[in-house]
């Protein structure tokens, strides 16, 4: 692995490690499937061992990193077919999520859902995709967080980390990222009309490859999540 964390914020404490580490994941400094070497990040970020070890530890438990016997640390890879099996249940339950949430969608939350959009437009028209996927992710967390459904809002928490990580090598194969603007800003126009048939029909399309678990490794988009 390169010098990715030289430039990057020093600290020694397991929490601080962990936050730099995580960002890095997070933002695509690191890939999923990128190794996580041990001596090179000490290196570059003047720590020890000690530290070090206990954050990935804590990332581990955290599924974003997998540690290989004689191998190393590991950023975790999503496959397509988990996806895949993450959108089938989505297509059941975000619809009655953004049933629920309905009310407070169209009365003052109603801001929060418009500066998602306007989040998506401004990250895809600066070509910034951990920004675009940070917009993504929310606007879909919004019907799980207004629905007032604690099991639905666990649901949404168990799945965000694997669709980050999928969407951040997804959104670079749009050939055109401004696409995932406008697929949301028509998902919203349905979820504000209130018919839950054709938000479902809507989000079917808006991740109808995922659906098919196949991942896309020709310049086409792959998951749309």
């Amino acid at each position: 692995m390169d010098s990715k964390f030289g430039g990057l914020e020093r600290t020694t404490t397991p929490e601080g490690v962990y936050r730099v580490l995580r960002g890095a994941i997070l933002d695509g400094t690191v890939p999923p499937g990128g190794q996580l070497r041990e001596r090179d990040i000490a290196t570059d970020l003047g720590i020890s061992r000690s530290p070090l070890r206990e954050a990935l530890t804590r990332l581990e438990e955290e599924g974003l990193v997998v540690k290989v016997p004689f191998r190393g640390a590991f950023v975790v890879e999503v496959s397509a077919q988990e996806i895949a099996e993450i959108a089938s249940i989505r297509l059941l339950v975000e619809p009655y999520a953004a049933e629920l949430a309905i009310d407070a969608l169209r009365g003052p939350e109603r801001p929060r859902l418009t500066q998602t959009i306007e989040d998506l437009h401004r990250a895809t028209e600066k070509n910034d995709i951990p920004g675009s996927v940070d917009a993504h992710l929310q606007f879909h967390r919004l019907f799980y967080d207004l629905s007032g459904h604690g099991t639905l809002r666990s649901l949404w928490n168990g799945w965000e980390t694997k669709l980050r990580l999928y969407l951040l090598v997804d959104h670079p194969s749009y050939s055109d990222l401004h696409e995932i603007a406008v697929e949301h800003a028509r998902l919203a126009t349905v979820a504000l009309e209130g018919d839950t048939d054709a938000f479902k029909r809507e989000l079917a399309q808006h991740f109808s490859t995922a659906l098919r678990g196949q991942a896309a490794d020709d310049g086409n988009a792959s998951a749309r999540a």
